[in-house]
């Protein structure tokens, strides 16, 4: 196959636009415009952006904030140095000091309909195995604009657990979620074309998550550059585009975090 060249113009747009861009996907005139960072967004702290690995921040019960491990670590040596009582980096509420009231704190922000605390609380039901709590919990988040809960009820309508199996459901959850800057969620749209055989659709997904980051994705445009699927120049655009996202994820605190935690 002939290399594919692009020229893709990613276009920034807010979650609100998700359900018309939705649309025009299912209609056949899929635009590929995604939101301008990942669905995380940046740490609420040092208002860099969170990185897309899920081992380098920390979810906070209290105030369902997501913070970068660098925040978090330097939160922890301040307490420390200081003497202080534990507590959120963000809110400065107490940090829990048992597994029971931890979960207390998260039911209390499903109590206040936080799309984040409900997505939470709906994985916690599915590592329990009760799959139909779980997709009910992630509909609800998701009809809050949660990209995550998105992103498991697509999963969930693939594997037919806790709901019927439904493609077009799975594709419709996978799209919401892409939009919002979900790098997983457009990989897999991107396994979806390439496996009906629209490669040039499958390497415009894989371009996008890999501007948000997603080694996968990277890896796997390698791969369809060797099979000559992909440009060089195309290919070379979003290796610098990977690189500079992983940069932006960078700080002296997240690797000093990353440094003793090894």
């Amino acid at each position: 196959m002939l290399a594919i060249s692009l020229n893709i113009a990613v276009i920034n747009v807010s979650r609100s636009t998700g359900r018309n861009m939705t649309q025009h996907a299912r209609n056949g005139r899929l635009n590929y415009m995604t939101a301008e960072s990942s669905h995380l967004g940046d740490c609420p702290i040092c208002f860099l952006p969170l990185s897309i690995d899920p081992q380098k921040s920390t979810f906070m019960g209290c105030c369902s904030k997501i913070i970068c491990q660098g925040c978090a670590y330097a939160n922890t040596l301040r307490q420390r140095e200081e003497k202080l009582e534990p507590a959120c980096a963000f809110c400065r509420h107490r940090l829990p000091k048992t597994q029971k009231e931890s979960e207390m704190n998260k039911m209390k922000r499903v109590e206040k309909n936080d799309p984040f605390a409900l997505q939470y609380v709906g994985v916690k039901h599915k590592v329990e195995g009760d799959h139909e709590k779980a997709f009910k919990y992630w509909a609800k988040a998701a009809d809050l604009g949660d990209a995550i809960a998105h992103y498991y009820l697509s999963i969930a309508y693939r594997e037919g657990k806790g709901v019927e199996k439904d493609e077009k459901m799975e594709i419709y959850h996978l799209e919401k979620a892409a939009i919002a800057g979900h790098h997983l969620a457009r990989y897999n749209l991107a396994m979806h074309e390439g496996g009906n055989g629209r490669y040039e659709r499958a390497v415009k997904h894989l371009i996008i998550s890999a501007n948000l980051g997603h080694d996968g994705s990277i890896q796997k445009l390698k791969e369809s550059y060797k099979d000559g699927h992909v440009s060089k120049e195309d290919f070379a655009a979003a290796l610098r585009a990977y690189q500079a996202a992983m940069v932006a994820m960078k700080s002296p605190q997240r690797e000093a975090a990353e440094a003793a935690r090894r």
